[in-house]
Formats: C-alpha cells, structure tokens, sequence
C-alpha cells in the first residue's frame, strides 16, 4: 500500500507519479478526500476524549468537596455516548480509505520510463549471440510432440486447455531444470525454503493480487484458501506482521513451486505450447532488505537470474519496464526475455521486481532501526519459470532432424 502520509504531504506530487502509472486522477482526488474525513473524524473522537477525561477530574473533585455530582454525571454519560458513536465514525471512515488505497498501485521510481505497454520497454542490453541455423528452426510444440516430451492433448483430458504433461526425457530436463536452478541460487547466497501451495486471503493482500486479481486466481470453495500464483506470495509474507532485528537483513530465499493462474485477461494469447499454462512451475528469488539496500540487492537478482541463463548457454536482453507495464506492486521491474529462434522473437522469461516498501507496508513487515520500527523493502524475480525455459532450450539446442541437445550445465542432473 502506499504511504498515505506521503501522499497528505506532497499530494500533487506523488499523484502526478501515480498519473504516470495509468492511475484516474478522480481516484486519487476521493482518496485524498477520505483522507481528510478520516483526519476530522479522528479530530472529533480525540476532541470528545480529552474532554471526557476533563469531567472525570472534575468528578473526583466533586465528591471530595461533597458537590451535587448529578448534572456533572449527566453530562459525562452524554458525553460516554459521543465518543461511542465518534469511534464509530472513525473506524467506517479508516475502512473507507483502506478500501481505496488497497487499489492504488505503488509509485513507480523516478528513472522509469514513461510508455503506455510493452512496446515502450527501454532495452538494457543483450546477452549472448542467436545461433544461426542452416534450416528453418520449428516452434517447441512441434519439437515437444516429435520427441514425445509433452503431451499437451492428455493435459486437456485430464483438465482443461492450458495444461500439459510431460513424459520421459521432458519430465526428466524439468526436474533437472528445478534442482539446476535451485542449487545455482543457493550458491548465489539464497536460501532454499519449501512453502505451501495455498495460502489465505492476507497472504495476497499483503503482496498486492488481492483485492485487484482475484478474477485470475482459483480459490477454494467454503474457504478463504488460494492456490498460489506465484512463490512470491507465501515467501514473503513468511515474515507477514513480524519485527526483524537489523542484524537479520537482508533475508534472500529461493523456492520452487507449482503456480497456478486462469490467465483470464490472455483469451486468445499463446493458445499454443507451453507459454501461458493454468499450472505451471517456476524457482522465485524473494528478498527482504533495509530500505538503503534494496537498489543493490535489485542488481544482484537480475544478475542472478541473467547468469542463470548464460549458465544454460540462452541468449538474452534485459529490458527495463516502462510505467504502462510496470506491474501493480513494482515500483521498478527489469524483465528478461529470452530468444526463441523458433518464433524468430525475444519472449519473457523471468521479471525482477523492487516494490520498496510497499508490499510491507500491506504485510507489517518491519526490523527494527535503533529505536523505532522501519519497513522493509520486498524484492521478487522468476529464476527461472521452467516451463519457459525447457520451451528456450528445445527452440535453441534442437537439430534439423528434431532431435534436441541438452546444455552442458544440465547434462550433471540427467546422468550424461
């Protein structure tokens, strides 16, 4: 959530970064005006209080002095009341605001640029040189079929479109993918967790899908329980309304997970193969960081993430987001897109994302700083989505006659 001190402070502003981000100025204009009728309703309870707290010395005054207390009594009882219905008002008006702030999305950082969707992405640099092929390379469904990888028509029998299943050698490289990914991330000082596949409704609104994405997630009837849509959610909320020591920070885990998403805004996007999947799987990076390290642990994420795939001998650019594409939560987000001979095109692959303080303003995840309680900042970033990658290496590594080669960081994990 973003601070709404900040917001009371430099209002214009911090709206004219939101405006930059696609946000309706007539929202932020009701936001602020809640604000302001939070303030006087708090004005008002505190007014009734203090003077509550008056009448109760004059009431002890009173009976020591043998003085006809019945007015006073009344008055106090009247005054009882107020403050109940001031409470009241307060908290209708605090509900009120939160509801609203709950929609704004972060405020993106200064250095990003402006654009209105993904073709106005700033691209950072390339990494790796395309291979030439002396054949036309083939797309990875039909690479995937050929060698009997993946069977995206059972994933549809046993579901619904946008499911799939491996076999073989492709339930094999995705295994080896995940323990490939999860070990070159602990060597890069990210420690390994293992969390749940749902989590309930704070844990989301505490990283920011709820309450604007719950069309793209599966919920669980009669219960406040979500399948997960990405590891970031459970990670960084295993710190949700705790206070950390100094000495703790920064905190950088990786995990690997099944997500799952209804993918409900791609109808008629990526209908084929393995790029937009209801259940896929994905190795995250989260990070927890003071607020003065989080830039510098930003870079070690993309890093991390772009050696990873020179590591898988992929060619790569890193693209900085612009703000029409920058998501809710990021105030910052760098994707990496990896090259696909087959589509003849860069495709993301991995989104690394610094939400400053932002996701622990909604979560309460604070250390402590001397003697007061600061905020954290949260970080995220896909290392990798397998199922994109295992789509990158068919595409790159496969032969004219279909047949695929393994990556030699891989060959360890597949006994070759």
């Amino acid at each position: 959530m973003i601070d709404l001190k900040l917001l009371q402070k430099n209002f214009d502003e911090v709206s004219a970064k939101l405006v930059r981000k696609g946000v309706d100025a007539k929202l932020l204009k009701k936001l602020k005006l809640k604000n302001e009728e939070l303030k006087l309703a708090k004005i008002d309870f505190e007014t009734l209080q203090a003077a509550q707290n008056t009448m109760s010395k004059e009431f002890g005054i009173y009976k020591r002095e043998g003085k006809d207390v019945s007015e006073l009594k009344e008055r106090v009882d009247e005054n009882k009341l107020r403050i109940v219905d001031a409470l009241e008002i307060q908290r209708v008006r605090q509900e009120e605001l939160e509801i609203i702030a709950m929609a704004i999305p972060n405020i993106p950082d200064d250095d990003v640029p402006d654009g209105a969707d993904e073709n106005d992405n700033v691209e950072i640099k390339k990494v790796l040189t395309p291979k030439e092929f002396s054949f036309t390379p083939k797309e990875h469904w039909e690479l995937a079929e050929q060698n009997g990888w993946i069977d995206f028509e059972r994933g549809v029998k046993l579901a619904t479109s946008r499911f799939s299943v491996s076999f073989g050698m492709g339930a094999k490289l995705e295994r080896a993918l995940i323990n490939f990914m999860l070990n070159f991330n602990s060597k890069r000082g990210f420690e390994e967790v293992s969390v749940p596949a749902l989590v309930n409704r704070a844990a989301l609104e505490g990283t920011g899908q709820l309450p604007k994405f719950e069309d793209d997630l599966y919920k669980i009837d009669g219960q406040e329980l979500f399948l997960i849509p990405t590891a970031e959610v459970p990670v960084t909320n295993l710190y949700q309304d705790e206070i950390l020591s100094a000495e703790e920070l920064p905190k950088k885990m990786t995990a690997y997970t099944s997500c799952f998403r209804k993918e409900a805004g791609a109808a008629g996007r990526d209908t084929r193969g393995m790029i937009r999947q209801h259940q896929f799987h994905k190795v995250e990076l989260v990070a927890l960081s003071k607020p003065e390290e989080s830039d510098k642990i930003f870079e070690e994420m993309v890093t991390c993430a772009s050696d990873l795939l020179t590591a898988l001998e992929l060619p790569h650019r890193l693209m900085t987001l612009c703000t029409g594409d920058l998501g809710f939560g990021a105030a910052k987000t760098i994707d990496l897109e990896v090259w696909l001979p087959g589509q003849a095109t860069y495709r993301e692959i991995s989104s690394v994302s610094n939400t400053r303080d932002f996701q622990a303003r909604r979560a309460k995840i604070r250390y402590k700083d001397g003697k007061q309680n600061t905020l954290v900042h949260t970080l995220n970033g896909s290392s990798l989505a397998v199922g994109r990658t295992m789509v990158a290496i068919m595409e790159n590594f496969q032969n004219e006659d279909g047949s695929i080669d393994i990556p030699k960081a891989l060959q360890p994990y597949l006994g070759m």
